[in-house]
């Protein structure tokens, strides 16, 4: 007989390594929820069957761990276990900034997925899947256990790694960078590695250890961007492989989860505002999976767990029933108490609060970080916020060189997104750096549909609130211009997929802040790409966009901001464009549509604009292959750039020349 207990819960945010139509290249370990609190749910108190009492605890499964990148984990509020001495971590940092800054961009910058397992490391070096000693991991003595080259990709890379209990297998994901579709291959670890399975188009994937001490594999299978089926398998003498699993509603999607502590298999099904959570026992696996709580609209939740209680994190705050396994068990903590006193280290895929230490002041510098560059240590990070025409105060950050001057007459380059609540993204890359160290300020505008305030502040910037992201980023660019960083004539806006359903709208709506954008796979015809069910993305979007189809109000929201609605003759910026031909998230037909709508209405405006008017440059770069961003494109950087410095008039010597110390032209 099931528990039943009723849980005062808080409101969280989180996200899954699957959103909409960016699919931010991020490990599984980095988290992701940022409001205040996390709710530690404690179950009726009471003795644990055998389950949980009488059989042992699974070793510890491979996890990912950071490689060569900074982890959202990194901030969490806990002091981490065998913590080392201050001075022996900056001895490691101090020799990982001297690597950094004389290697070229291959060497550094793309990170492949690393984990550790017993002993050893696993990672991809070269064209093969490696491991080594742990001791031994930056010595180059390593074990090859596959050669990449045997699947006859181009350019494959190591997207994921998984090793099973006892180290008989290690399966990996494998993808190229001019493509979404992967492959799972299965190896066997002996003497002889040898390659045992391989399983085409696997998203999410898992070992556990049934009663037999038999590795079995979990995974899910994705088929036109869409992740329903999930699978499990054995391999060795004892080969199967089934499907258990079906989500039959086409706008879910399914990805699993080990826990922390290896001892239950998650299965995720959800899609943007709903989730449903069913159990695994890592420990009996062939067992029926058992419904936590069942899909109520609006409830999101996660499921962790530790030392034999659940842990339940979700965006619901007033009191829900869920419905626990007899088996389990839990306890509940206050809601506001502070996540400082979680037991355990919350990992993928959620993310910790962010704490404001200081206080917004509308509208003016409010703190400096004091916080420098990893690398150069020449730069400022400034916090700054704007006031949008609601009254919302909007976060900002902003990077430029410490001993810049007259930052007015400095060139502005405007980051955004805003869209499926997640972060904008910072990380750090070597464009960015050469163009901070060639004078440029780097603004990043958190404006209302993404993440960076919690679930509400996504909640505010989407479906018919839409329009909320927009004023937002117009009232940070002018606040970045009245606190006296750079002018309309040296600011350039950028941004990527969904993101350029704000940019395109603020090209049509103000253009005379802008002198020029760049744009990477820009999302720019929402209204028809939303009305066409036949696309993969499309009913799992309904969410986040609305449905024109069925929903007359959606309809004639979305046609108040979609950027190709709403182009007309008058000046804009100069825009570049990068797409992609086989892209499947934001489908190429929509972009050259736009672009070819765009030029008309510049030349239109150009014939009664008079003489002298310079029309704006409108490039559409089309690249091959069918990645949705690709982003340590050589070609695609270096094309970039020039068209900026072009548009703004600047002399592009100096930063070609710090982009020869990281980039092999």
């Amino acid at each position: 007989m099931q528990q039943k207990s009723k849980l005062f819960l808080q409101a969280l945010k989180y996200s899954i390594p699957h959103l909409g139509k960016c699919m931010q290249k991020q490990h599984l370990n980095h988290c992701n929820f940022t409001d205040h609190y996390y709710s530690r749910i404690k179950l009726k108190k009471g003795h644990l069957t055998k389950c949980l009492q009488n059989k042992p605890k699974i070793s510890e499964l491979a996890r990912n761990i950071p490689s060569r990148s900074f982890s959202c984990k990194d901030f969490l509020p806990i002091k981490q276990e065998n913590e080392k001495p201050l001075s022996e971590n900056m001895d490691a940092f101090e020799k990982v900034r001297t690597k950094l800054e004389t290697q070229p961009q291959e060497e550094y910058e793309i990170i492949n997925a690393e984990v550790k397992h017993g002993g050893f490391v696993y990672y991809q070096e070269g064209c093969c899947l490696v491991r080594s000693k742990d001791e031994e991991a930056d010595n180059d003595n390593y074990e090859v256990l596959f050669n990449l080259e045997e699947l006859k990709l181009d350019q494959p890379f190591i997207d994921c790694i998984r090793v099973a209990p006892d180290e008989k297998y290690v399966a990996a994901k494998i993808r190229t960078e001019d493509s979404e579709a992967s492959t799972c291959i299965i190896v066997k670890l002996s003497d002889q590695p040898v390659m045992e399975a391989s399983f085409p188009n696997v998203s999410s994937f898992e070992w556990v250890k049934d009663e037999e001490d038999e590795d079995v594999l979990f995974y899910t299978f994705q088929r036109n961007l869409r992740c329903h089926d999930v699978y499990r398998a054995t391999f060795g003498d004892n080969k199967r492989n089934e499907r258990f699993y079906t989500e039959k509603d086409p706008s879910y999607f399914v990805f699993l989860y080990l826990t922390k502590d290896s001892r239950f298999l998650t299965i995720n099904i959800m899609n943007k505002t709903t989730s449903e959570v069913w159990l695994i026992d890592g420990l009996s696996p062939w067992d029926p999976p058992v419904l936590i709580q069942k899909r109520i609209h609006g409830v999101l939740y996660y499921v962790e767990h530790r030392d034999d209680e659940l842990y339940i994190l979700t965006n619901v705050g007033e009191p829900t029933e869920f419905k626990l396994p007899p088996w389990a068990c839990g306890f509940i903590m206050d809601t506001n108490s502070d996540p400082k006193n979680c037991p355990f280290q919350l990992c993928s895929p959620i993310r910790p609060p962010k704490y404001y230490t200081y206080k917004f002041a509308e509208g003016k510098l409010f703190e400096e970080t004091g916080h420098e560059d990893p690398i150069t240590k020449t730069s400022r990070v400034l916090r700054l916020e704007a006031k949008s025409k609601d009254g919302k105060l909007v976060p900002m950050t902003v990077f430029h060189k410490t001993d810049s001057e007259d930052l007015q007459k400095k060139p502005l380059l405007v980051h955004v997104y805003g869209a499926y609540g997640m972060d904008l993204k910072m990380n750090f890359r070597p464009e960015r750096r050469a163009l901070v160290d060639d004078g440029w300020i780097l603004a990043y505008c958190h404006v209302r549909g993404g993440g960076e305030l919690g679930l509400q502040w996504h909640a505010d910037g989407r479906l018919t609130k839409k329009l909320h992201g927009l004023a937002d980023l117009e009232a940070c660019i002018k606040t970045l211009h009245g606190q006296g960083f750079s002018q309309p004539s040296l600011t350039a806006l950028t941004a990527f997929s969904a993101g350029g359903v704000l940019v395109g709208a603020l090209c049509n709506f103000n253009p005379d802040l802008l002198r020029a954008v760049t744009l990477e796979a820009p999302f720019l015809d929402v209204l028809n790409t939303m009305m066409d069910t036949t696309l993969p993305l499309t009913l799992e979007e309904l969410e986040e966009w609305g449905n024109p189809s069925s929903d007359e109000k959606h309809k004639n929201y979305i046609k108040r901001y979609c950027p190709y609605q709403n182009i007309k003759p008058q000046h804009y910026p100069s825009i570049h464009i990068t797409a992609y031909e086989n892209d499947e998230r934001v489908p190429l037909k929509g972009i050259v549509n736009y672009t070819e709508k765009l030029k008309e209405a510049v030349t239109e405006h150009a014939k009664g604009a008079g003489e002298g008017y310079q029309a704006p440059s409108i490039i559409l770069d089309i690249q091959p292959g069918g990645n949705h961003v690709i982003e340590d494109s050589h070609k695609k950087i270096t094309a970039q750039i020039k068209f900026l410095y072009e548009e703004l008039g600047l002399d592009s010597t100096s930063v070609f020349e710090t982009l020869k110390k990281y980039l092999k032209f």
